[in-house]
């Protein structure tokens, strides 16, 4: 993993707060949004509870299909446990595809349907295991169904090789349009077989290992696909096409062997020579995504390919569906193994632990192996999120295919949310062993948001509640602006933001990087703690700044900039106070300062280092004399404050 080290000045600064907003906007408590999620496209609450009652932990799909039609027959087996004592079980199955008889433990049963729930009775005691096995067919839906334009199970021709493909893409609610299956992030399946019989012509891609491919001696071969890995019912695929089988391997740290990578691509003579260098940088994003997370989550099996006419990507576990070849498309394909597969997302609210994180992978795979071209990457995405004032990364309704799957929210500044985290931990060795901790936390299971907060703020040490409540559950976004001068030795500096969504998200509180020209040095970026409408800063040692050339510079915060100027009147932070007559002698001090108020009786005096920290607080009449010979060499604010609490005055003092 190339570690990424931030640029950082050697300045230390204190904000003080100029404008405080109530921070009780509707965003501010994440609890909120964990309501119940039990949603289904095709189903009912009543029967969503019902698929509760049992647990899933195996699928074999026993299939035959073809790459002329979407036209599929076969079996499925479907095993299972009782979560409670249960008399029946509900699963799903398209009402466009016929079922010619269902089996609970091998003894052929009756069952009712209604559309697309299928009810079948399993008498079973709470722990207890069953199989049911469901004999079908016919021809899926064609409709449109999922987002990506296509059903559950979809056939094309490729506009641009002109080879036929038959595959599925369940993703988000489309499994029960080719297969019967419980349709429940929650509930992955311990392991699966998918059993796929094709002409001679045509090869199958599917889940996990092929373990055999059977001549059925009729015109036909099975493709006889293993996996042993949970699986969610989304990720379960098949693809049929007349493909030619490219394979090279990946060796990334810690595996006992090498990487399979198992590519399905079309049979022209063409295809291959033209995606071949393509293809073979898998290996290199398998070894770099590897050393950033941990090894590969299903080594032992595969990683591969399986060409479709598709316009992306799907990242079905072990054997992405792909369209095209291209490094950011394999990129966010293969890091969704770890982002969306080992670890899935809990509710389809939450699709931000799938696709934001996949979608900064393509980020950090620019970073380490194009460097430089990451930057562009960022930019456009910052661009595309400011497009609209609004939205937000979360997902509000778990049921809106166009939300869920939203390139601008919940790719796009979902991307550059995690690249803001990023920046807040500000220490890549924390935020990757964050990153790590989650995944090992949730492996083979499910996920949301919040655990992914909850990981970073064990790793960092760091709060990241207003992180969250504005960059994930808020919308909008800052635009700032800067105004500045220089004071001897010291620059003092005020930076405003206004929101975009001022109604929802008032203010965004983040760190934020400011970057100076200075007279005979390099430039300067100084970091400072955003906490405000508006906040002032006054910062040692910066006298010989000339210009204040960007708001951050890194690209690290979503924002827009007003304004930056010099303002020669702006003289100190004191001006956003009530004036005093106030002396304070001597300053400089060897460490006995003597503070005088005339006619005032009760004041309290906080000291504060340029690090924000109280070093000393006590309360005073008119006059007194503090030893401040402890504190060391350097500058510090002293503040004011009258009976009441009210700022009255701040000081810097030198020692």
């Amino acid at each position: 993993m190339m570690k990424y080290t931030l640029l950082s000045a050697t300045f230390l600064f204190v904000s003080i707060l100029a404008a405080q907003v109530p921070k009780n906007y509707s965003c501010s408590n994440a609890k909120r949004h964990l309501h119940n999620q039990a949603k289904s496209a095709s189903l009912s609450v009543a029967q969503i509870a019902e698929t509760e009652r049992y647990d899933v932990h195996y699928y074999k799909l026993d299939v035959a299909m073809d790459n002329l039609s979407t036209d599929i027959s076969g079996t499925v087996d479907i095993l299972a446990s009782a979560r409670e004592q249960l008399d029946s079980a509900l699963f799903e199955l398209h009402s466009a595809l016929n079922i010619s008889e269902i089996r609970v433990d091998g003894t052929a049963i009756a069952f009712s349907r209604n559309n697309s729930a299928v009810k079948v009775p399993v008498n079973a005691i709470t722990g207890q295991a069953f199989t049911i096995s469901v004999d079908y067919g016919g021809t899926p839906p064609t409709f449109g169904t999922t987002p990506f334009g296509g059903a559950g199970m979809s056939n094309e021709s490729s506009p641009s090789w002109g080879n036929q493909v038959t595959w599925s893409l369940s993703e988000p609610f489309s499994a029960y349009e080719w297969f019967p299956c419980k349709q429940s992030l929650k509930d992955k399946a311990d392991s699966s077989d998918v059993w796929i019989t094709v002409p001679n012509s045509c090869k199958a891609g599917s889940n996990g290992i092929l373990e055999n491919v059977t001549d059925m001696g009729n015109g036909t071969s099975r493709y006889e696909w293993k996996s042993r890995h949970p699986i969610d019912y989304y990720l379960i695929s098949v693809s049929v096409a007349e493909y030619v089988e490219y394979n090279t391997y990946a060796n990334p740290t810690g595996a006992p062997a090498p990487v399979l990578i198992q590519n399905f691509i079309y049979d022209n003579p063409l295809t291959l020579n033209y995606f071949q260098n393509d293809i073979d940088e898998t290996a290199d994003f398998i070894e770099l995504f590897s050393d950033f997370y941990s090894l590969y989550p299903f080594h032992d099996e595969k990683y591969g390919h399986c060409m479709a006419p598709l316009s992306g990507g799907m990242e079905h576990q072990t054997m992405t569906t792909l369209g095209f070849f291209d490094n950011t498309l394999t990129a966010h394909e293969l890091a969704h193994q770890w982002w969306g597969d080992y670890v899935t997302c809990a509710s389809w609210t939450d699709i931000w632990v799938n696709e934001g994180f996949a979608s900064y992978n393509e980020y950090l795979m620019l970073e380490n192996l194009y460097p430089g071209q990451q930057v562009a990457d960022m930019n456009d995405r910052h661009q595309n999120i400011m497009s609209q004032t609004g939205g937000s990364v979360w997902v509000i309704d778990s049921l809106d295919e166009n939300a869920i799957f939203s390139g601008r929210l919940v790719y796009d500044k979902g991307a550059a949310l995690v690249h803001t985290l990023r920046f807040a931990v500000n220490d890549d060795q924390l935020f990757f062993q964050g990153l790590r901790d989650y995944l090992d936390t949730f492996a083979d299971s499910v996920a949301m948001g919040t655990d992914v907060q909850h990981a970073l703020e064990s790793a960092s040490g760091i709060n990241l509640s207003n992180y969250f409540d504005e960059w994930y559950y808020g919308e909008g976004y800052p635009t700032y602006s800067a105004r500045w001068n220089t004071l001897g030795n010291d620059l003092v500096l005020e930076i405003s933001q206004t929101a975009s969504q001022a109604n929802v998200t008032p203010f965004f509180t983040n760190d934020l990087e400011v970057r100076f020209q200075r007279n005979g040095l390099p430039d300067t970026t100084i970091r400072l703690s955003i906490d405000a409408p508006v906040n002032q800063f006054l910062v040692s040692g910066m006298g010989n700044a000339t210009v204040l050339n960007a708001i951050d510079p890194n690209n690290w915060i979503i924002n827009k900039v007003a304004s930056i100027q010099k303002d020669e009147t702006f003289v100190s932070v004191e001006e956003v106070t009530a004036e005093l007559p106030v002396s304070i002698f001597p300053n400089p001090s060897e460490g006995l300062v003597t503070i005088r108020v005339p006619g005032h009786e009760q004041l309290t005096a906080t000291i504060y280092g340029l690090d924000g920290k109280v070093r000393g607080e006590f309360m005073f009449l008119q006059q007194t004399t503090i030893d401040l010979t402890g504190f060391g060499s350097g500058s510090y604010i002293l503040e004011l404050k009258d009976a009441a609490g009210k700022t009255a005055i701040r000081r810097l003092i030198r020692l």
